[in-house]
């Protein structure tokens, strides 16, 4: 069973098919993105919340959705949100 998407599925069959080829520098690239994901999901601290139950159950659904842990879930939102790229609606 694939878990692809219909864009993820076309591009994985023109690499494939050899229509597509890797980034010269790829191990460059591969080794600065393993830095910035060990960077971003290092976790040092730890903080105790309390939320209602209603939103603590919606985070779950999200996170079980994602196929993620809620609280990584949470921890994710809350660096996305310090980094400027969770605004607010109002």
């Amino acid at each position: 069973m694939s878990r692809l998407d219909k864009e993820e599925q076309e591009i994985l069959e023109r690499f494939e098919a050899g229509e597509l080829q890797r980034a010269p520098d790829i191990d460059d690239r591969k080794a600065r993105h393993q830095q910035y994901a060990e960077a971003m999901f290092k976790k040092d601290a730890r903080i105790n919340i309390r939320l209602s139950s209603k939103d603590l159950r919606g985070l779950q659904k999200k996170a079980l959705a994602e196929g993620i842990p809620y609280q990584t879930l949470v921890a994710s939102i809350l660096h996305k949100y310090v980094e400027g790229r969770l605004h607010e609606d109002r």
